[in-house]
């Protein structure tokens, strides 16, 4: 083929007729294979498929091999490469290209991106500024340097950059989600908000401000328009693993969705991202000895200050180096003081956020774990997609999240007869590993301080609170503390959250108790942090449902206060009922929101015993199984020991 083919080549790309164009050029290689335009071309319109970009590398490994030279076609590959997450590969081709043709801004801002996605910021932010330099008026560069700047904490400055950008270009869609997402971080929702839908009026796919916009949905319980949100997400992109566990961690609070509904919708997960990757497991050949040494492994995003060291730095703390060796693998990108102190407690620690699910799971491999602890389900920062490639012979579930991942991958869940009570096994992916009760030990923050008096006493009316999270308070706990409000027309109720740190959000719980006759006066609405003195002001907790709260349940019997809970769905609306078996006052746990109401009435009226209550809770904290680390430590030890047992008594009848 002569001069008129490759004529005809360029005006199908200029008309942007992309498959007759890949037609024609597939024609030119086959005949002049030395045509390193064509090969070139050919690769390049393939990978316009992001399902075809494997299929495009031998197309443009072979168009360098024709012309090593060809800037074009190295950025290309620097594209694939990174495209595939073959970040190192991506790098190398993106410096050659760079080498050659120093004054080209849209290399520079590439080599930018595969450096951000090696999370190497600073050099990132250095590539961008290059683009920036050669090309002020460059609106993706100018983006990026934003992105790097607000990934390194410079907030100032990441929004003078989207800034330029809107002033460039109103009407760019990124700039406006990368503000919407600086301002969430910065807790301003109300505006963030505004940021995100301008994006998705801009741009009605922007999977990213839609997801964002469902988790600012979830924060004012909208749960049913944020699961909307997050079914438009998948609809949009059925591989974006966040609004996945997204759309499960909402499910999870919802009110009025049945156990087996959700649990369904857990399976569903499973189907898309679990199922797929059983064809690949491997056998594990790691030694069956059932007593040696067990290496274990604990993955989780939270080794930082996080309330998860409140349950997690005890165990790490206490256990006993000649049973278990133990690896950190820590997807944490923000390290401090707590993070030191995890680091004190392990042998290994390996810092994760670099490495892929693929990259990952060969590590965890290679380092011969035995028993890999996930600890974070679906939150934030979770590696649960690593998980489904069974990168260890035994893997459990346990504290953060409080239920099943829905990943038949993983094979337990390790819980107690209370959270998981006999026969509700079906709504868990993983088999239920129970331990004694309760299956947490708790540590109390060094700042927690002292138990006071009852304030009812001094003030002659009785005041409740609650500090979880806004999610948690749906309208039928609203219906419920109204009417425990209204039999106690004096006391006053205390919610207090991050949740609820604007007077906009204020005035919506507000309106929503007034629903039910409950007058503002009797309502104390805020967030304070630390949050102790707040509970001191406290009589008598609350607990939520269907999802019970966590760790302020924990921390208000610490400081004198009891609760009352309801329980509810196995096994998050079991976590209150946890709480106060371990600590011995099963008497406060309702079975229906009537019971709740009057046993928290109960509690109220009687001061003398409630006074007592208070003098006396500490102590009793302290004496029970909540308070024993070591003890505790033992039974997971023993759980482990037991889980490899059985595994190695597997690998020996196979």
């Amino acid at each position: 083929m002569g001069v008129s083919s490759f004529d005809t080549l360029l005006e199908l790309l200029r008309q942007g007729q992309f498959t007759q164009a890949e037609y024609l050029a597939r024609q030119i290689t086959q005949h002049d294979p030395k045509n390193s335009f064509a090969w070139k071309t050919l690769g390049t319109l393939i990978m316009r498929d992001p399902e075809r970009i494997q299929a495009a590398l031998p197309l443009l490994e072979h168009a360098r091999q024709l012309a090593p030279a060809d800037v074009d076609i190295l950025n290309s590959l620097g594209h694939a490469y990174c495209e595939l997450n073959h970040l190192d590969e991506s790098y190398n081709f993106y410096m050659q290209a760079v080498a050659l043709q120093p004054d080209s801004a849209e290399i520079w801002n590439n080599k930018g991106l595969v450096e951000e996605k090696r999370k190497q910021w600073e050099a990132a932010l250095e590539s961008y500024q290059r683009a920036v330099a050669l090309k002020p008026h460059y609106v993706k560069a100018l983006n990026n340097c934003g992105n790097a700047l607000q990934a390194l904490n410079q907030i100032e400055a990441a929004l003078s950059y989207y800034a330029q950008v809107l002033a460039l270009d109103a009407h760019f869609p990124d700039a406006h989600y990368n503000c919407g997402c600086l301002l969430q971080r910065l807790k301003s929702w109300k505006t963030a908000q505004v940021f995100f839908e301008r994006t998705i009026t801009l741009k009605h796919d922007h999977v990213g401000a839609l997801n964002n916009v469902g988790l600012l949905l979830i924060a004012q319980g909208l749960l049913d328009e944020a699961l909307a949100r997050f079914a438009r997400v998948i609809q949009l992109n059925p591989n974006m693993e966040s609004a996945h566990s997204n759309t499960l961690f909402t499910l999870n609070y919802h009110p009025n969705q049945s156990a087996e509904a959700i649990f369904a919708a857990y399976s569903a997960f499973n189907q898309c991202f679990g199922a797929p990757q059983r064809a690949k497991w491997r056998p594990h050949l790691n030694h069956n000895d059932p007593e040696r040494r067990l290496h274990i492994g604990y993955v989780s995003p939270d080794f930082c200050a996080h309330s998860v060291r409140f349950f997690l730095e005890p165990l790490l703390a206490h256990h006993d180096k000649a049973v278990v060796e133990i690896t950190a693998y820590s997807q944490t990108s923000r390290q401090d003081a707590m993070t030191a102190r995890y680091q004190s407690y392990v042998e290994h620690w390996v810092d994760t956020e670099s490495y892929n699910d693929d990259e990952l799971a060969a590590k965890i491999r290679a380092d011969g774990i035995d028993i890999l602890v996930e600890l974070a389900g679906h939150s934030a920062g979770n590696r649960l997609l690593m998980f489904t490639h069974r990168p260890a012979p035994v893997s459990i579930s346990w504290l953060g999240y409080a239920y099943t991942t829905g990943l038949t991958a993983i094979d337990y869940f390790l819980t107690d007869a209370v959270m998981v009570p006999a026969g509700s096994e079906t709504l868990f992916a993983e088999q239920p590993w129970r331990v004694a009760v309760p299956s947490m030990v708790y540590r109390p923050d060094g700042g927690i301080g002292e138990v006071n008096s009852l304030p009812a006493l001094e003030r002659g009316f009785i005041t409740f609170g609650t500090l979880t999270r806004g999610i948690r308070i749906n309208h039928r706990v609203i219906r419920v503390w109204s009417n425990i409000l209204q039999r106690l027309p004096h006391s006053r109720l205390v919610v207090n959250s991050d949740a609820f740190n604007s007077l906009e959000r204020q005035q919506a719980l507000v309106d929503r108790f007034a629903i039910y006759g409950i007058a503002p006066e009797q309502l104390v609405i805020g967030f304070n942090s630390p949050p102790y003195d707040v509970l001191r002001g406290v009589d008598i907790a609350l607990d939520c449902f269907p999802h019970n709260s966590g760790t302020t349940l924990i921390e208000s019997l610490y400081l004198g206060l009891p609760f009352v809970t309801l329980a509810d769905r196995p096994s998050v609306g079991r976590i209150g009922s946890m709480i106060l078996h371990g600590a011995g006052h099963p008497e406060w746990i309702a079975h229906t929101e009537e019971e709740y109401i009057e046993k928290t009435v109960a509690l109220a009226s009687d001061l003398p015993r409630l006074a007592a209550i208070r003098a006396n809770l500490r102590d009793e904290l302290e004496a029970s199984p909540w308070r024993d680390e070591v003890g505790f430590t033992r039974r997971i030890e023993q759980a482990y020991r037991d889980m490899w047992r059985r595994w190695c008594a597997t690998t020996l009848r196979n």
